[in-house]
């Protein structure tokens, strides 16, 4: 074609290469972001796990709760007395009982 300049063979092979190199970072980007989805997709579909509460929780005489966190097969109690009451879920017993102590 007319006005057109032509480029040298070393330029030519450059330009192949930098195309390659779009082509390569484009579909990695894609694949990136295919893989993010679908991980989330899964995660968010997993069911919550979550043992069920207690119905009721007996606590010692003078006891009052300030926070409830449990495990599989436990939950505990942290008492406004810096206490942490630590129950077994089968049968509702204290299994351990550790007083939390305060740096002054």
């Amino acid at each position: 074609m007319a006005g057109e300049t032509p480029i040298s063979e070393q330029d030519a092979r450059t330009l192949r290469y930098l195309k390659w190199l779009v082509t390569v970072l484009t579909a990695t980007m894609i694949l990136g972001l295919l893989s993010i989805v679908v991980m989330l997709v899964i995660r968010l579909q997993a069911p919550a796990s979550a043992p069920p509460l207690p119905e009721t929780i007996t606590l010692p005489s003078g006891a009052t709760a300030a926070a409830f966190t449990q495990g599989p097969t436990w939950y505990a109690v942290v008492t406004r007395d810096d206490r942490i009451l630590i129950f077994d879920r089968a049968t509702g017993e204290i299994r351990q009982e550790i007083a939390i102590e305060i740096a002054p």
